[in-house]
């Protein structure tokens, strides 16, 4: 498995034991959105920043691929589905592992819903790709979310926590999910799930503290990093919004030392 280890090596910082991972894969789900229309530009402010890793989707890697500059870990989204479906969160396969592995990639990731009507679907899925990922020697990133009928409220701690579990179940590397919204809370999440948990960042946010301050939280519960996409590529200065971001998961800053790196 030492492909394996250091291939993660270039996702998760073998220093700080921790990462930065800017997600852009949305322009399949919601199409091209203010951040992901010049691909280059963004990425080379993600990298610039301090990123650890992208996620992109495979048509998309050629526009992210940087011919100088600094390094940063690629991940391919595997899992695909787009807001236009009748059912936007039934996630499918639109890429393999092994084509990962011709495009260079460091990570593959993949995006279950769990409480979907096509949990099973996707469940299968997760298994038959966590098999592959352990062939070739392959991180594997699994976005772990609850949606559907039985969720009342995709936040709460016992849909979060079951949600990380079942991703180091069948077979994650990294298991990102949702931020519970306190530090107590959280950290059930994280006992709970053998492997390393990232926070997703979600919708925009009104703030910079606001991102800052659920970083800030989760780290204090003992997650691994972050995840987050639109809180750092829609931002005003995506360069400093991950720079901030990093301050506080690799070097232990404060989210006041990361305001100030904002302004």
């Amino acid at each position: 498995m030492i492909g394996k280890k250091i291939r993660l090596e270039r996702i998760i910082d073998r220093n700080s034991r921790r990462t930065v991972i800017v997600p852009m894969d949305h322009g399949t789900t919601v199409g091209p959105i203010a951040g992901l229309t010049d691909m280059a530009r963004t990425v080379n402010d993600i990298v610039d920043g301090g990123a650890n890793a992208i996620v992109l989707h495979k048509g998309i890697v050629t526009s992210g691929h940087r011919g100088s500059g600094k390094d940063i870990g690629l991940v391919i989204h595997l899992s695909a589905s787009t807001s236009l479906s009748p059912d936007p969160n039934a996630k499918v396969d639109v890429t393999e592992v092994e084509e990962a592995v011709r495009l260079g990639a460091d990570g593959v990731s993949i995006h279950v819903n769990l409480g979907a009507p096509t949990e099973s679907e996707m469940l299968n899925s997760f298994g038959r790709v966590a098999r592959k990922c352990t062939d070739w020697g392959m991180p594997l990133l699994a976005m772990m979310y609850t949606r559907g009928e039985k969720i009342k409220n995709p936040f709460d701690v016992k849909f979060v926590k079951h949600a990380a579990r079942v991703g180091a179940e069948l077979g994650a590397d990294v298991v990102k999910v949702v931020y519970t919204g306190s530090p107590d809370t959280f950290r059930e999440v994280v006992e709970g799930c053998p492997v390393p948990v990232v926070i997703a960042g979600g919708e925009k946010m009104e703030s910079d503290r606001e991102i800052l301050q659920m970083v800030d939280g989760a780290l204090k519960a003992g997650c691994a990093g972050v995840s987050i996409g639109r809180n750092i590529f829609q931002h005003k200065d995506p360069l400093r919004m991950v720079g901030a971001i990093s301050a506080l998961v690799h070097r232990g800053k404060s989210v006041a030392v990361g305001m100030k790196h904002l302004k």
